[in-house]
């Protein structure tokens, strides 16, 4: 019984990734920005990044937390970081229907730079998606061993998307050379 329950999940899990990752693709690179009607979201952004920011916190505290046995603490850190990343998510979405893209506006080297990271942290953005339900799936559902398995390749690449989640929000919209 348990297999199936596990083939379901993960047929779940894998047709939810694929539509965050549509949605996601079709916003950034096929979608006109929203018209007329639409609140401020200047402001999303920077909510993304602190978002953002507060997920890797809450990472890496999990991370630190599991090391020491304490297993209560662990799971919150970790569903909070799962809770940020969804509000950002969210947010994300929200901002880039209603305002589009903003271009790197720098020059020279720094492109170098920023480029790479940004393709890094938007491949492994989308390829994280199926692995953060997977790791959550068998976490939730008591199943520690495989929890355990998929959590040491889960965790370093979420901590590296949500650190370069920030990053590229600081290159893009404090650096003078962004804008």
């Amino acid at each position: 019984m348990g297999d199936v329950r596990d083939r379901i999940a993960l047929v779940v899990i894998a047709l939810l990734s694929l539509a965050i990752v549509l949605v996601v693709a079709v916003l950034l690179l096929g979608h006109a920005p929203g018209e007329g009607g639409r609140g401020d979201v200047s402001a999303l952004p920077a909510l993304n990044a602190l978002l953002n920011g507060t997920s890797a916190l809450l990472l890496g505290a999990g991370w630190r937390l599991i090391r020491q046995r304490r297993i209560a603490a662990h799971r919150a850190c970790m569903l909070g970081a799962f809770c940020v990343s969804t509000l950002f998510l969210i947010s994300y979405v929200t901002y880039h229907a209603l305002a589009g893209s903003r271009p790197f506006a720098g020059q020279g080297a720094i492109r170098w730079i920023y480029f790479p990271l940004l393709i890094s942290h938007i491949v492994l953005a989308a390829a994280m998606v199926p692995f953060v339900l997977t790791t959550l799936y068998r976490a939730l559902g008591g199943d520690f061993a495989r929890h355990a398995r998929i959590a040491r390749w889960t965790l370093p690449v979420w901590a590296y998307v949500s650190v370069t989640g920030v990053i590229v929000y600081v290159m893009l919209y404090l650096l003078p050379l962004g804008r």
